[in-house]
């Protein structure tokens, strides 16, 4: 009998598979004390919580069979996650469960923020008549540019094509068989933001998208465009998209979402062509079953020790392999990273090929962590359990093969990745007292070690061409720690991977691109 402790409100309906289970005990205790609930704790061999009991690593360390922590929601803020991990228990959410209610939300926002909804019920209840005020505009034949076609982008879409209106998407894991299944247009970033008469962002909140709409994105579009963020605050810059407003260029916005949480005395929010919600995308009774619901499930699954997918950590392995593979670890995620760094488009196919010693272990675990690296550069909350779940979820597949000839090295790891547009590959090895190399990338053979700041260049192999990027960089303040140099003709297509002390600009960048030799600069973050 597996005891099930639920320390915030779960409703019944959310939990009735665990209620209904002839294996399990649950235990409903909320409003515990931290003594109370470290008593408690002793004897689980899960916990369930939402987002009022705070998991601590103290509270962690006194769980003596915890197996697994359920949060019935998306984030795991309220758990320490690397005391659950390195205890050996796994960590699960509920990442699915909200679909459907934030798709209807911001297709509410988007209502309201065309018919000015908020503004004139306002004005209503201040006993005012004001109809010429509030003149909106039709939804009907209009472009709606969806950032981020995942599951809520799509379910978007789908509204947005009931209401005729044109849909434009843009995503990098977008092929062109589902973009034509969805019946949206496929397009690039750039041909999105320009095309939208309302644009609507639904990317998660990477480094890569922290202010992925900001005044450089506001000059592309259509003048009078509308605004839409029921995503993650940060996504847009929020001092660029008030310019905007005041300037005329977007004529409205709708925010579920900020930077900062709650926004405060915000200056967007001044603003009569604004409407907000307080984070509200997740808020209904339907999304709240269905998320206790989900971790349900999950709980039930690994209790049973049944395959599971909504981890946000890694599950246990044998302590003799994780000992023989933690040499590999490194290697593997830093290769996958790397590959999907200099590769452009969406992965459809990984080939990892394996060689030499390394092809006597059990290898799934070290392709799962390729598998993470490669997909954490588009995505986020990529971890190791949940990476092969998201890559079928996009139609990317994987092959893992074994290799006899490791060309003299003690190990092999390939990675190669094929996109809509290109294949590429980086090839790594452990070398004995000096760590991580990557010793050859496509055809090239160099000596790179893969950790911070890297410079990936294609250039042609032309005299003074290296002298040239050293002080460009020099200019700039830029030192240069390492540089690699790899060709395979005198004077033909060649690549330098400079390591560097710090992120370059994109003006560094850009004077860089200008030189006649070079081909493409693509900086790499390791």
């Amino acid at each position: 009998m597996y005891k099930v402790l639920i320390t915030d409100p779960l409703s019944d309906q959310g939990i009735e598979k665990l209620l209904q289970a002839e294996d399990v005990q649950v235990v409903r205790k909320t409003g515990l004390s931290p003594d109370e609930l470290q008593l408690e704790i002793e004897t689980a061999d899960a916990l369930m919580v939402r987002s009022q009991t705070r998991v601590t690593a103290e509270l962690i360390e006194k769980a003596r069979r915890l197996k697994v922590i359920a949060r019935a929601g998306v984030g795991v803020d309220n758990i320490d996650v690397p005391a659950a991990t390195r205890k050996g228990i796994v960590v699960v959410n509920a990442p699915d469960g909200n679909t459907i209610s934030t798709a209807e939300h911001t297709f509410a926002m988007l209502i309201s923020l065309s018919r000015n909804i908020p503004q004139a019920y306002r004005s209503l209840l201040a006993g005012e008549w004001r109809r010429k005020d509030f003149v909106g505009v039709e939804l009907n034949k209009k472009t709606l540019s969806i950032i981020g076609l995942g599951r809520i982008g799509a379910e978007l879409a789908k509204r947005a094509k009931a209401f005729r209106m044109n849909v434009v998407a843009y995503d990098p894991y977008l092929s062109d068989e589902r973009a034509e299944k969805l019946g949206v247009k496929k397009a690039s970033f750039e041909e999105a933001v320009a095309a939208g008469d309302y644009i609507s962002v639904h990317t998660p909140l990477t480094k890569e998208t922290r202010h992925l709409i900001n005044r450089d994105t506001f000059a592309l579009m259509k003048d009078g465009v509308r605004i839409l963020n029921c995503a993650r605050g940060g996504i847009i810059d929020e001092e660029a998209l008030y310019e905007a407003i005041q300037s005329g260029k977007v004529a409205g916005a709708a925010l579920d979402v900020f930077e900062q949480e709650p926004p405060g005395d915000h200056p967007l929010l001044t603003l009569p062509q604004v409407i907000a919600t307080p984070h509200l995308g997740a808020s209904t009774v339907e999304a709240q079953e269905n998320v206790a619901i989900d971790v349900s499930e999950e709980v039930l699954h690994i209790l049973r020790g049944e395959p599971f997918k909504n981890a946000v950590n890694l599950p246990s392995i044998p302590a003799e392999l994780q000992q023989k593979l933690q040499p590999y670890q490194e290697l593997a995620e830093k290769l996958g990273q790397f590959v999907a760094q200099i590769t452009k488009g969406a992965p459809k196919n990984i080939t990892v090929t394996y060689a030499g010693e390394v092809t006597k272990l059990d290898i799934s675990p070290l392709t799962r962590t390729i598998l993470k690296g490669a997909l954490s550069h588009h995505l986020s909350d990529v971890n190791y359990v949940n990476a092969p779940h998201l890559a079928q979820q996009r139609g990317v597949q994987m092959l893992e093969q074994k290799a006899s000839n490791s060309h003299g090295f003690t190990q092999l790891i390939k990675v190669e990745v094929e996109t809509n547009q290109e294949t590429r590959s980086a090839t790594g090895t452990l070398l004995n007292g000096l760590g991580t190399r990557i010793i050859k990338i496509d055809e090239y053979p160099v000596d790179v070690t893969p950790e911070g700041h890297l410079l990936f260049i294609q250039h042609l192999d032309q005299p003074g061409a290296i002298g040239r990027v050293g002080t460009i960089l020099g200019n700039q303040g830029v030192n240069i720690a390492t540089m690699q140099v790899g060709r395979q003709t005198i004077g033909g297509q060649a690549i330098m991977v400079l390591r560097i002390d710090k992120p370059v600009t994109q003006e560094v960048i850009d004077t860089l691109k200008q030189m006649n030799e070079i081909q493409s600069v693509t900086e790499i973050d390791l």
